[in-house]
């Protein structure tokens, strides 16, 4: 059976990383992407702002411990503290290897790296480039390597199976046929379209965590989505939404509600530079108050903000609004999951033959609320161990191959969006989750035969998303009930 070494099934960070660091390997690598309405690659790579959280080792101020103390403080219990000291160790050398490949980071005049700070941590150790355009960076520069790398091939392509030879992952079946890997890598982001308004792009419909289910691969945690506290906010919009960096806060701009109060004012000692969750609550609640749809982040005393911040400001004056002179209307809106496929240290799912790195995977860096920043870092340094593994995988030979059988639900997505929103978004309680757990259950669920014929794209999308929606949900009502019966569990631990 003709098979490259590796096949990527994403085309973000995570995905290219460890397909370009393979191919300089001397490895035969396939990436499939799942193309966006223009063609490139549909990822949430391209849009992240802030940056990545990484530690310098010549800064006296700054030290792993103190970055994975940050990250604990963020992310709670669930973070593996050894996870967590393993990965962002990691982090220094895999953005030496980004830099390597191309990607080009602001510096100061010294010609050290540019650092900012952003909510949850303790120092200053987020690199940017373009000010707050890092994600379009890190995209561009591992998609210009990947293009000249001889031994890797691209090409768009949508999986909807998982193949098999006995107990081991093959390959993925597309519309176009079925493609072959040694070794199989899932990388294709998170599932942000599970709500209404999310800053991912169209493509984050959670399709490799149901695809790694229906192998067997454990998913756990899925119930922590991170909702970014200051999306943009539009009357009426839904989809994606442009992000409002977090690093806007981070040179001081303030969450004022709309009457003009200071909304982390006695929430939390880090003020408005509080974990995401703490201030993504603290938003819904000034909105619950004043009845307001929102509430207004107030940059206007940031000097050179559309310097500092082009994508920022690009975003909020095709609304209509100058961030230097007028407050920017937020709200928060699904931005990551912390949960997903669970992987060991190597991004190795425990099912033969597969893997998966970056928001996909779980790998507990992240807990119960990522800290700012960590996932690109956290995609970098996993996507280069899978890399380093890919070469382990056995040869592949003719066998029984089949395709994993995977939902089929005809689903209405707007509708589905809506309710998960509603009973599954910022606020939760258990008789919301288990009114939620009953209409998920209305959706005829088909065990249908597996391949690209039975369903379109669109319909093959929401009857994933469908099937991460129950499993978000069930994970949500136990976590609440083991919370409720709890006295040492924090009463709120769901977000």
């Amino acid at each position: 059976m003709t098979a490259p070494d590796l096949l990527v099934v994403g085309a973000g960070v995570a995905g290219l990383t460890a397909a370009v660091a393979a191919a300089d390997a001397g490895l035969t690598v396939t990436v499939l992407f799942k193309p966006s309405p223009g063609g490139a690659p549909s990822t949430s790579t391209a849009y992240a702002q802030g940056g990545i959280a990484v530690v310098d080792p010549s800064d006296p101020d700054d030290s792993i411990e103190r970055h994975v103390g940050d990250t604990l403080a963020a992310g709670g219990p669930l973070v593996d503290a050894a996870a967590a000291r393993s990965i962002l160790a990691g982090g220094p050398a895999a953005v030496e290897r980004l830099i390597g490949w191309g990607a080009v980071f602001d510096r100061r005049a010294d010609g050290r790296l540019k650092r900012t700070r952003e909510g949850g941590h303790t120092v200053s150790r987020i690199i940017h480039a373009g000010g707050d355009a890092t994600g379009a960076e890190v995209q561009r520069a591992l998609t210009d390597a990947a293009k000249s790398r001889p031994t890797l091939t691209a090409r768009a392509g949508q999986a909807y199976a998982l193949l098999t030879d006995g107990d081991r992952i093959v390959g993925v079946r597309t519309a176009d046929g079925d493609t072959f890997g040694r070794t199989v890598l899932l990388a294709t982001g998170g599932a942000g379209h599970l709500f209404s308004s999310t800053t991912n792009p169209l493509g984050a419909t959670g399709d490799g965590i149901a695809l790694a289910a229906s192998a067997g691969a454990r998913v756990r945690e899925l119930d922590f989505v991170q909702f970014h506290p200051t999306m943009l906010y539009t009357p009426g919009a839904r989809g994606r939404r442009p992000l409002i960096s977090e690093a806007v806060r981070g040179e001081g701009a303030r969450l004022l509600d709309v009457l003009g109060r200071p909304v982390m004012d006695g929430v939390h000692p880090m003020g408005d530079l509080a974990p995401r969750d703490v201030v993504a609550r603290a938003v819904t609640e000034a909105m619950e108050r004043t009845g307001a749809p929102c509430v207004h982040l107030d940059a206007t005393t940031i000097d050179g903000v559309a310097e500092r911040f082009p994508t920022v400001t690009e975003a909020v004056r095709a609304v209509g609004l100058d961030p230097q002179t007028d407050p920017i209307p937020v709200v928060p809106g699904a931005h990551y999951l912390c949960g997903g496929v669970v992987t060991d240290l190597r991004g190795a799912t425990g099912v033969p033959g597969l893997y998966a790195a970056g928001e996909v995977a779980r790998t507990g860096l992240h807990g119960s609320n990522r800290l700012a920043s960590n996932s690109l870092l956290e995609a970098l340094v996993m996507g280069l161990r899978v890399a380093e593994d890919a070469h382990l995988a056995p040869p592949l030979h003719p066998g029984e191959v089949r395709a994993l059988a995977t939902p089929q639900a005809r689903v209405d997505r707007t509708s589905l969006q809506d309710r998960m929103t509603e009973l599954c978004g910022v606020r939760r309680t258990a008789a919301g989750l288990a009114e939620l757990t009953a209409a998920l259950q209305a959706p005829s669920l088909l065990a249908g035969a597996p391949g690209a014929a039975a369903v379109t794209a669109r319909e093959h999308e929401d009857a994933l998303l469908t099937d991460v929606a129950r499993r978000m949900v069930a994970q949500a009502l136990q976590r609440h009930a083991v919370s409720a019966e709890s006295v040492t569990e924090p009463t709120e631990v769901l977000r």
